[in-house]
């Protein structure tokens, strides 16, 4: 059986389309008609992604994200109007994991559903990855800060480890998505500084004058092998 994708979105032409695309290319479709039913959906089931649409009547997608993310790591991948940042940013800073803009391919859809989820399987080698009070399984996508469990959406996830394993030397910012395997994405100029902006906030990494993850003014960023 295929990977279960959970549609959220209130347009029934396009919950249709994409149910019977998704459909023809090995994916098990669930649709919802708005946010409320896709949260309930979500409690009552077990799903591998969701494709959340922003713009919907009572509870936009900006809040489902918002919820979702407050109990789970489930890739989202969002669909919001081509050319609105504003969105992309909030959502990013939310938790999504990637968006695709309205009208989009059927096809560049699926290549992003498909990437996020091969990036969610654990890979065959168990590799870990320790900086001072910071451990990263890179098998099991599990980050702990002294001992306690971080949780990270999948791009934050991979960008941190592609910082750790260049710690201490300067990754450069419009180099780092593509060094994390994470070329599919884009949103934006802002988009590298959201997540890193996310990942010093769960770290710990005090925001003005930030010790783990430092900036390199001009260049990009770079993992501290040392606090201080």
């Amino acid at each position: 059986m295929g990977h279960r994708v959970l549609v959220v979105d209130d347009d029934a032409r396009l919950q249709e389309l994409l149910a019977t695309y998704l459909s023809q290319n090995g994916f098990e479709v669930t649709s919802a008609a708005d946010g409320r039913k896709g949260l309930a959906a979500l409690q009552s089931d077990t799903f591998d992604i969701v494709l959340l649409d922003v713009m919907m009547p009572g509870l936009d997608g900006i809040e489902v994200c918002r919820r979702i993310r407050a109990t789970s790591r489930i890739p989202i991948v969002m669909l919001t109007a081509k050319g609105d940042e504003t969105d992309r940013v909030v959502g990013l800073e939310l938790g999504a994991d990637d968006y695709v803009a309205k009208p989009f391919s059927p096809r560049e859809l699926l290549a992003r559903l498909r990437a996020l989820l091969r990036r969610a399987q654990p890979t065959p080698e168990t590799q870990a990855l320790t900086i001072g009070d910071l451990a990263i399984d890179v098998d099991g996508r599990v980050v702990t800060l002294a001992g306690r469990q971080v949780d990270l959406t999948g791009i934050e996830f991979d960008i941190l480890v592609t910082l750790a394993k260049r710690a201490g030397r300067v990754v450069a910012r419009d180099g780092i998505l593509s060094a994390a395997g994470r070329d599919d994405v884009t949103v934006g100029e802002r988009t590298v500084d959201v997540h890193v902006s996310h990942l010093r906030q769960k770290l710990g990494d005090a925001p003005r004058s930030p010790t783990r993850i430092k900036t390199v003014r001009g260049v990009g960023y770079v993992l501290a092998k040392e606090r201080g």
